[in-house]
């Protein structure tokens, strides 16, 4: 929220840490990336493919104002590499999981809850016997989550509740999964008949999943690595970025930004000593790739 950098979370830092919002998802990225261009442009070193920079400002909330242009962008180039932040000491990002946003609405019938209990049909009933259908539908093994995270419903205390709607936060490791879930939602069926269920939302995100090409650009991003002097490791996690996009079309690699940790938190940081380093690993994919 604004204020933030002059009142909760200011610029600060202390000894490897340097302390901001957004400092480490992912502006540190973002400037990186910059940065191993300037280096670039400044050198006499010439890219074997040029390169094209796309800063979105809606990641966070869905990129739904920017979708079209990140997949366009992608549908004219060879590899993809996305600046969000490294994972748990430094590890980039290989696969995620897919994203399905969704709200679900209740109506039933409002009633006086004292004299005229018996007509009515709540609908913040049906909505948590629905919550506890769909919470139940979480398979870890599986990599399938639900997560209602917000709801809201009702107009008095005194009163049988004829609305109520709530959000759904979905994630699945897989197409097949993202799919299959989908569905289910939509075909929801009330517990009382007397009351609608509607579902609304899609699959905000697909799952990024490991491809052939992706596994030849990590490989090669780990003997660049090598060669400055750490090990880069990849690992698979559950938030999704707008690499999920267009993983499925081009070769992707993800959490190529900077390391740390507490990300959308007060205590928000990066490690300094991770910057020179990635941004190292940036400047040579983007003169080595071909």
């Amino acid at each position: 929220p604004i204020g933030t950098l002059e009142n909760d979370l200011p610029f600060r830092t202390d000894g490897d840490r340097a302390f901001g919002p957004g400092i480490y998802d992912m502006k540190g990225g973002a400037y990186l990336a910059l940065q191993a261009y300037r280096e670039i442009a400044a050198s006499d070193a010439k890219p074997n493919l040029p390169l094209r920079f796309l800063y979105t400002a809606d990641e966070e909330v869905g990129s739904n104002t920017s979708v079209d242009l990140i997949k366009q962008e992608a549908a004219r180039a060879k590899y993809v590499l996305v600046t969000e932040p490294a994972r748990d000491g430094g590890q980039i990002v290989s696969a995620r999981k897919g994203v399905g946003r969704y709200t679900i609405r209740t109506e039933g019938r409002a009633a006086h809850s004292g004299s005229r209990h018996a007509d009515g049909r709540s609908a913040i009933l049906e909505m948590a016997r629905q919550i506890a259908r769909i919470e139940d539908m979480t398979d870890y093994e599986r990599g399938v989550t639900f997560n209602i995270g917000m709801i809201h419903g009702g107009t008095a205390e005194n009163v049988v509740p004829q609305f109520c709607e709530a959000s759904i936060d979905m994630r699945v490791a897989t197409v097949v999964d993202g799919v299959h879930f989908d569905e289910l939602l939509r075909n929801l069926t009330p517990f009382n008949a007397d009351v609608d269920v509607e579902v609304t939302g899609d699959l905000n995100r697909p799952p990024y999943e490991k491809t052939e090409a992706g596994a030849r650009l990590l490989a090669h991003a780990r003997q660049l690595a090598a060669e400055i002097g750490f090990t880069l490791q990849d690992t698979y996690t559950g938030g999704a970025s707008d690499g999920n996009f267009v993983a499925d079309q081009v070769a992707t690699l993800d959490g190529l930004g900077v390391d740390g940790d507490g990300a959308h938190t007060l205590d928000e940081h990066l490690f300094i000593s991770s910057i020179e380093p990635r941004k190292e690993l940036q400047k040579r994919l983007m003169l080595s790739l071909q």
